[in-house]
């Protein structure tokens, strides 16, 4: 009698398990590229939850598909993909905004949304008011950041001033505002 040959008891891969990243991978380019990644999208979406969920996204991405990317060009893959989950979110936050609009302009909640929209327009009133009343520092940086949308760093190269410089005049500004503002409350 021959002896037969030993039996693989290995459970059955599919096709997409064997073509995903490996754990080890994933987790040590999350180890690599986490932090700058957590950064990067916190600077496009400007929302702590969402910049987590797209990041989350990202690295689920990564494992099932980052097969197909080089390994020499993971990094600039990852925040690829990263870009383009945020772009998306975007794209979804403005559609959803742009269907309250137009349920509003219907007039579904007239009442309460011309109340909510009398409370907002005070309420904008009243922060231009105390911008205003800034000193003319602060009140650049201010108005470059919320207005103009720019970043610390635009705003420190065009004023020619250090970082964090502006980053202080922000955050004395907003200082002062806060205590303005809860003092007409």
């Amino acid at each position: 009698m021959s002896a037969a040959a030993p039996v693989s008891v290995a459970a059955p891969v599919s096709v997409a398990e064997e073509k995903r990243l490996d754990p080890a991978t994933v987790a040590a380019l999350h180890a690599r590229y986490g932090a700058e990644l957590q950064r990067f999208l916190l600077g496009l979406l400007r929302d702590r939850q969402l910049a987590a969920d797209v990041f989350q996204a990202t690295f689920v991405k990564l494992a099932e598909r980052g097969h197909t990317a080089r390994e020499e060009s993971r990094k600039g893959w990852l925040f690829r993909v990263a870009y383009n989950e945020a772009m998306l979110v975007r794209r979804r936050q403005a559609i959803d905004d742009a269907a309250l609009r137009r349920a509003v302009w219907r007039g579904e909640g007239a009442g309460q949304a011309a109340d909510a929209n009398l409370v907002r327009a005070e309420t904008i009133r009243l922060v231009r008011e105390a911008i205003g009343k800034l000193p003319a520092e602060q009140q650049q940086v201010v108005r470059m950041r919320i207005y103009e949308d720019k970043t610390f760093a635009e705003i420190a190269a065009e004023l020619s001033i250090p970082l964090g410089t502006a980053l202080g005049r922000m955050r004395t500004a907003l200082i002062k505002l806060r205590a303005k503002l809860e003092a007409q409350r």
